[in-house]
């Protein structure tokens, strides 16, 4: 089992509260697609968004993470189970999960033990789906600063993982009859201040503030205001999201 690479949890109070939310929607369309809606499984389940997401439309949600401290700070419905446990090692009974999902984390696991523990824990027709989004789109000259912070300022303290979301899941090992899921998307409206508290999520932005004892934000942060205007004004922002998604 590979070791567990924690990115998150120094900054898990930022990151519930300056990430933005998956569409109500896609939690609608995976109930539909599945035959069966006794239990489900939210791998990496973070601030438990996928996992309260689903709670509407299954009898029980499972819900781990790896990181103690995440699950010690998420909450739900009573029908909601956080426990921590590694991705590769759930202590999910064999055959009994209707739909496992894998939010935004795929990237971060030993996939062939993971696999082997996706299949062993669904049921004959459950489904598997795993979906990430790069970066964000607002316009094309806020876009340009971003990929700039991207890849020009922060580019070389991305984790090694990080390639698997820029090529959108699509170069990633998936053993599974494949299941075409359709478009979606994450939108919202957001103030100069709340996106910058975004971007300070990022790892790699993290990674640079330690090692350089400097906050790359700041080096963009003139051209942005320049661009926004009035740092109070909402801006409508998008996040394409990409799936892999099938059956054993």
């Amino acid at each position: 089992m590979a070791a567990f690479k924690d990115h998150f949890s120094k900054k898990s109070g930022d990151y519930s509260k300056f990430r933005p939310s998956y569409p109500p929607e896609l939690y609608l369309y995976l109930s539909q697609i599945c035959a069966d809606h006794d239990t489900a499984w939210d791998c990496a389940t973070g601030t438990g968004q996928a996992a309260r997401g689903l709670a509407d439309y299954f009898n029980c949600i499972v819900a781990t993470d790896a990181s103690e401290k995440q699950i010690a700070n998420v909450s739900g419905p009573d029908h909601i189970f956080f426990r921590v446990a590694a991705a590769e090692k759930s202590s999910i009974s064999s055959s009994t999960v209707d739909l496992v999902v894998v939010a935004q984390a795929l990237h971060w696991f030993a996939h062939d033990g993971f696999y082997q523990e996706v299949k062993r824990v669904l049921k004959p027709d459950g489904i598997f789906v795993a979906w990430t989004y790069n970066l964000l789109v607002i316009s094309p000259e806020i876009d340009r600063i971003i990929e700039k912070l991207n890849t020009d300022i922060v580019g070389e303290y991305w984790p090694s993982e990080r390639q698997l979301v820029n090529d959108n899941y699509r170069t990633i090992d998936f053993p599974f009859q494949e299941i075409t899921i359709p478009s979606f998307a994450m939108e919202t409206e957001w103030s100069l201040e709340h996106l910058m508290g975004y971007l300070g999520t990022w790892s790699s932005v993290a990674r640079y503030r330690a090692a350089k004892g400097q906050d790359p934000l700041q080096d963009i942060m003139a051209d942005l205001s320049v661009i926004w205007g009035c740092p109070k004004d909402t801006k409508r922002i998008k996040w394409p999201l990409s799936f892999r998604a099938g059956r054993c």
